[in-house]
């Protein structure tokens, strides 16, 4: 019958295994959103680029079937995306709404313009290709202007670069601390065992006995702490998903796969380096250095 210091250590044992999973899976599942960022950068920056576009504001003595006939042509041009036309009624509800009174009707007409809004590729949407795509779409005779934010396309094109790199070298001091933190929490756990080593050594077994069960349980902590993190992270991109749509979620399935593949090794590569270093340095101490 298991006495009560052997049952205490039981529990403090299980404890042990329980804090130290779930400390490498919250681990896990912080360097996996910084991973799923990264792995979206480019997706992201072409969210952010194709969703900036620009209004074609057409001449008010355009007939509909020629507005109508140009956005069709421009939604087969290679450089535009997306393109909706908006009629002079539309245009009007829509700021009637916004101002909450009907400003038609004080003027007595309607002033407002018909217009097509456009959003562009993100290979195009920078500086450079936006005025050539305009100089294109003046030339049609129902144009009389294009409207956009030149500001703030300068601001994204100047700093997309910039912040793929300040994310990289954040991801790069993440994933160095993210180590640090596992190989603490493992060194800890295979502190507490000092003793079970030093008694395993003193009755004749060999180093690489002692070694290998606490290596395959390593191991068994990391993968079951990666199966943890990918369950946390699959819901963070549930919930995700749905404010950033096209961006986050689970359409681009090899991704997201290689992003779990990826927490995995991690996981497994990690606990097992640090488990390895750890037991050799219990190994090769003294009996009197067990105590410090």
């Amino acid at each position: 019958m298991a006495s009560k210091n052997q049952i205490s250590y039981g529990r403090k044992l299980k404890s042990s295994y329980v804090t130290t999973t779930i400390s490498i899976s919250l681990v896990l599942f912080l360097l996996g959103v910084i991973g799923l960022v990264v792995l979206n950068a480019q997706r992201l920056s072409n969210y952010v680029k194709e969703n900036i576009g620009f209004t074609i504001m057409i001449k008010d003595n355009a007939r509909e079937a020629e507005v109508k006939r140009l956005e069709k042509l421009l939604s087969t041009s290679p450089f535009i995306k997306q393109t909706e036309y908006i009629d002079k009624d539309r245009a009007a509800d829509e700021l009637k709404e916004e101002l909450g009174e009907d400003f038609v009707e004080f003027l007595g007409y309607n002033p407002l313009l018909s217009s097509i809004d456009v959003k562009l590729f993100a290979q195009y949407a920078n500086p450079d290709s936006l005025v050539k795509v305009e100089e294109v779409i003046m030339e049609f005779p129902q144009v009389k202007e294009i409207i956009y934010q030149k500001n703030l396309i300068h601001l994204v094109h100047q700093n997309v670069r910039p912040i793929a790199i300040y994310l990289g070298l954040f991801s790069l001091m993440l994933l160095l601390i993210a180590i640090t933190l596992i190989n603490n929490t493992i060194r800890l756990s295979v502190y507490s065992k000092r003793f079970i080593i030093r008694t395993m050594q003193l009755v004749g077994a060999t180093k690489g006995f002692i070694r290998r069960p606490i290596l395959w349980g390593s191991i068994l902590h990391g993968f079951v702490g990666a199966v943890i993190a990918i369950t946390l992270l699959a819901g963070f991109i549930y919930l995700t998903s749905h404010e950033l749509a096209g961006v986050v979620g689970f359409n681009n399935m090899d991704l997201i796969l290689i992003l779990f593949g990826i927490v995995i090794i991690l996981g497994i590569f990690i606990t097992y380096i640090s488990t390895f270093f750890a037991v050799n340095k219990y190994l090769n101490l003294r009996t009197d250095d067990l105590y410090f």
